[in-house]
């Protein structure tokens, strides 16, 4: 047997041992050592690096027992005292296929679809059937598909029906989408919201959905502002929607995309002048017909346009729109109106990697919106770009790779931003891109194309159940809670209610991990809903006071 000449323990981490033929071998075991009369046992994980020696080899050379590691259980730290945001919402939006979807595709899908995004039922074994969002995001067309070709914009998908007519309305449009809506009243969605890309193409310039392609120029005429309130209140009214956002990533220039001038969908960009000028005046026919949908704004392509002052919309007057909208010594200050919802929206595009943007970006959004007293909704956000190579926006992914990164996103905008509210883009996607949470493709072929109009096959992603993690377990009204957590490879946020406190754990590395049940309630119970390779928010079992942390997942914990 080799003479053994030092050993050394780490505190619960390591065991490095040295022989007198120098090896070193990294085995996550348990050691227990007989040495003659001497016998020791090491109860803590080791970490040894021995090159070119078999684990056959090593225990034959040195007598050694190997047994198999299991997983040290670390402290899940909750303060329910500690207190930050109050969550409003989780939610996707109907843009661009539901009206194809809902319009065409058979029943049973329609429902499978809606069954997905909005329930809230679980199954006999306790597994939630859908991630039980909280608001549905409408898509208010402008007119672009009643022109076909004539709207300059290439791809039908991307084109979207008006419902006013030269006689006035045709509530029969939107047929698709208005069939989802109905759905996500069904299901008891607990807020809709209905947004515009562009003003009916009756009121807009150049009598199209599309721009001109010069930054900040509003494709709008300014004469049809009384038009454009009474249209925007006659359709919040008719659908019932609790809120109205007028415009939608004011910084683009959302003109032609190419010398033929076409574009690739509805869109106009707004300076912060027009912008404050044309809520003005939606607020006041809200309240002269006493109407309670609030007034959103502003959906800021970026976060930076939000609270920088120095960006490269500066000269067009189209950023630090905090300051600029909820500011009382702001010439556009829009704080003030009854009808406007004390919170300011922003899309999460390009500011997610690499991780020092991540969380410094956040962290400026964070002390200009603690500055003006103001909340904040990620109202909108995919994965675009390559991200500094961590992610690229291409191509579809069901699997586990796309989901990870995005609650990593989620988290940073809850935990760092404190965004109040978090919504994808697309709830269903046709396209080859990570854009979905649902897919369909018509006999496996992706593409915004006619095949795919009438039907297709209905694919869900882990993406979505992972976002399910959040929505079908945090509730609006809930109150984020401090939470942290031991191990440093996981990321935690915790949210309570009098009666409840839900933590989700996002657990990105390929080692499994356990966590102590933290003691919130006297008396309390405990479930956990897991989505991993192998799982899709599917509940699982807990044993003693204790729960584990499948590698590459998103868990969410109940503690009630």
């Amino acid at each position: 047997m080799q003479s053994l000449e030092y050993f050394k323990i780490g505190p619960g981490t390591q065991i490095a041992i040295i022989c007198t033929n120098s090896w070193l071998m990294k085995l996550p075991y348990f050691l227990s050592l007989q040495l003659k009369s001497l016998s020791l046992s090491f109860h803590l994980p080791v970490d040894i690096t021995m090159p070119n020696l078999s684990l056959k080899a090593l225990s034959a050379s040195l007598g050694l027992t190997l047994l198999s590691l299991p997983v040290l259980s670390q402290t899940l730290h909750l303060d329910p005292d500690k207190k930050y945001q109050v969550m409003h919402s989780f939610g996707a939006s109907d843009c661009w296929s539901m009206q194809m979807v809902g319009k065409y595709y058979p029943e049973n899908k329609r429902e499978k679809i809606a069954e997905w995004l909005f329930s809230k039922a679980t199954d006999a074994e306790g597994n939630p059937k859908g991630i039980g969002l909280s608001m549905w995001r409408f898509n208010i067309g402008a007119g672009s598909t009643e022109q076909g070709k004539e709207s300059k914009i290439t791809n039908e998908w991307r084109r979207a029906e008006s419902f006013i007519t030269k006689d006035g309305y045709d509530w029969n449009k939107q047929q698709g989408q208005r069939w989802f809506l109905d759905a996500a009243k069904r299901y008891g969605v607990n807020y809709t919201l209905g947004f515009l890309n562009s003003a009916p193409v009756s009121m807009t310039k150049n009598g199209l959905a599309i721009a001109s392609g010069k930054l900040g120029d509003w494709n709008f005429d300014k004469t049809k502002i009384d038009d454009f309130s009474r249209f925007l209140a006659d359709v919040s009214e008719k659908l019932r929607f609790d809120y109205i956002s007028p415009f939608n990533e004011p910084q683009w220039d959302w003109g032609p995309k190419s010398s033929s001038g076409f574009g690739s969908q509805e869109g106009t960009p707004i300076q912060n002048a027009d912008l404050a000028w044309a809520v003005r005046k939606l607020d006041g026919e809200l309240k002269k017909r006493n109407i309670k949908t609030k007034i959103s704004v502003a959906e800021t392509a970026q976060i930076d346009y939000l609270y920088g002052d120095k960006t490269n919309r500066s000269e067009q007057g189209q950023d630090r729109q905090i300051e600029a909208f909820f500011d009382t010594k702001s010439p556009d200050y829009l704080g003030n109106l009854s009808t406007l919802e004390p919170a300011i929206s922003g899309h999460s595009y390009f500011t997610t990697s690499p991780v020092s943007q991540l969380n410094g970006k956040r962290e400026q959004l964070a002390q200009k919106l603690k500055t003006h007293q103001v909340s904040y909704w990620q109202s909108e956000y995919c994965i675009l770009g390559d991200n500094a190579g961590e992610i690229n926006g291409g191509k579809m992914d069901l699997g586990m790779k796309t989901a990870l990164y995005v609650a990593k996103v989620i988290h940073a905008d809850l935990t760092v931003a404190n965004a109040s509210a978090w919504h994808w883009w697309l709830s269903v996607s046709a396209n080859d891109y990570k854009d979905g949470l649902i897919y369909v493709a018509k006999d496996g072929k992706l593409g915004e194309n006619e095949a795919n109009k009438f039907d297709g096959e209905v694919m869900d992603s882990k993406l979505m159940w992972a976002l399910g993690n959040y929505s079908r377990f945090i509730s609006p009204g809930m109150e984020r809670i401090e939470a942290k957590s031991e191990d440093n490879e996981v990321l935690v946020s915790a949210f309570r209610s009098k009666t409840e406190v839900v933590t989700v754990v996002i657990n990105p590395s390929d080692k499994e991990k356990k966590m102590t049940i933290p003691q919130v309630f006297k008396r309390q119970k405990a479930a956990v809903y897991v989505t991993s390779a192998s799982a899709s928010l599917k509940k699982g079992v807990i044993k003693g006071k204790s729960f584990v942390i499948p590698p590459a997942s998103v868990l969410t914990l109940v503690l009630n």
